[in-house]
């Protein structure tokens, strides 16, 4: 995750027209930022199982589980399911997607990676009693 996040940071550019001239670089940043959504919920999936939260039916599930036992904030939940959304976006909608609203969801959003995993290391930390 944190991997194709720095790569996604190391090649936005500071404007929406240079984002939309990007080319192959362009598709890479959804790609790169597909992945680390997917990534994230591979992680939350993971807690739930290793913490034996019960058997989830959806992601959605998962975080509710991760929510009610202290894992994830509310507001870190309200953060996972609009990544949700927006790799859904990326991956049904890919030849339609409106380049200034992806350029502007990334700019305000791409730090919400790092707060989610400042999150889950914290509860793992409190966990091991660090």
């Amino acid at each position: 995750m944190t991997e194709s996040i720095d790569i996604v940071k190391e090649h936005l550019p500071n404007s929406v027209d240079s984002f939309r001239q990007l080319g192959i670089v362009k598709d890479g940043i959804y790609k790169r930022a597909e992945y680390a959504i997917e990534n994230v919920f591979d992680i939350c999936a993971i807690l739930n199982a290793d913490l034996h939260l019960g058997v989830p039916g959806t992601d959605e599930n998962i975080l509710e589980n991760l929510v009610q036992h202290g894992v994830l904030a509310p507001a870190t939940r309200q953060n996972l399911k609009a990544m949700k959304g927006f790799r859904n976006i990326v991956v049904h909608r890919y030849g339609a997607i409106d380049d200034a609203l992806v350029f502007s969801i990334l700019e305000e959003h791409i730090g919400d990676f790092a707060l989610f995993r400042q999150e889950v290391e914290h509860f793992l930390q409190s966990m091991n009693g660090e």
